[in-house]
């Protein structure tokens, strides 16, 4: 299997392509497909990093994974203990946006449903507002067969072109020209930083895992992501931040700051504002609120 040119067992005679996965966590690499991929994390926590972009996922979210855009659902440590006995489950559709516009999409009546499929190349999250109606349409299409299975695609399309604040998962147009072997050295960096996240990293050492010069490195990571190593270290950690304050489970919030790779906690509470838009304490009083 190539890491970043993952290849979905698409039966000819099919135009999706419905994989109902129940797994002890998601795959781990950074990978893409030609085909749009729809996915309803049933259960399960972690990290997404799409393009060049990043956040958390849960149970429940449903995200919209454009053909071609390298991505990975990095499961939370703790799936990987076997001890622990824990599994993820998820829903995917798969679709190749060619064969659709070759065939179904170019009818007139689709005018509106061909805009949006050619509007998700960089990926979408769809709000949390529509989740309970798209996933009664998507265990609709899953418990249908041949034409009504198609038909009730088409809908749930229809309305994913209707949604408002679908929220795009990347902002950086040329990720998807990246090749095989950028790609793999791009998965290698991003395996490298979620392993070692909490310890220092320079960039001499993330260099040589690229194995690049340091002035080099910039100078790639910069192209193929649209931000500086710094940041996306950064992010990281302030996503591996926000799971340990939404758990309660710490002391403090220097505790937290230190968990997450942070040499101080004046540091951690400017970068997770930075990056938050709310300081570690507000992000912590305003989950809470939400949970009453």
């Amino acid at each position: 299997m190539k890491v970043v040119q993952f290849t979905i067992p698409v039966a000819k005679e099919s135009t999706i392509v419905v994989q109902d996965n129940i797994i002890p966590h998601f795959y781990n690499h950074l990978h893409r497909h030609p085909e749009i991929q729809i996915t309803w994390i049933k259960s399960g926590e972690g990290m997404l990093i799409a393009g060049n972009y990043m956040q958390r996922f849960k149970t429940g979210d449903i995200y919209i994974i454009g053909a071609n855009q390298s991505h990975v659902f990095k499961s939370d440590e703790v799936y990987y203990d076997p001890e622990q006995n824990k599994s993820v489950h998820e829903i995917s559709f798969f679709f190749d946006p060619a064969h659709l516009f070759q065939n179904i999409l170019r009818l007139p009546e689709m005018g509106v449903i061909r805009k949006f499929v050619e509007g998700v190349h960089n990926g979408l999250q769809l709000p949390e507002s529509s989740y309970e109606m798209v996933k009664k349409m998507m265990t609709e299409i899953m418990n249908s067969s041949d034409s009504l299975r198609i038909s009730s695609f088409i809908n749930l399309l229809q309305s994913f072109s209707t949604l408002k604040n679908l929220k795009p998962l990347s902002t950086n147009n040329n990720e998807q020209i990246i090749s095989d072997v950028e790609g793999i050295r791009m998965d290698q960096i991003f395996q490298y930083v979620i392993g070692n996240y909490k310890n220092h990293i320079t960039l001499s050492e993330i260099a040589s895992i690229a194995n690049l010069t340091p002035q080099a490195f910039c100078r790639y990571f910069k192209k193929h992501t649209d931000k500086t190593f710094v940041s996306f270290l950064n992010e990281v950690r302030v996503n591996e931040a926000c799971k340990i304050v939404v758990s309660g489970k710490f002391d403090s919030f220097s505790d937290v700051s230190y968990q997450t790779g942070f040499d101080n906690v004046t540091n951690f509470n400017r970068v997770f504002k930075k990056t938050i838009g709310k300081s570690p304490r507000e992000y912590h009083r305003d989950f809470f609120k939400k949970l009453l």
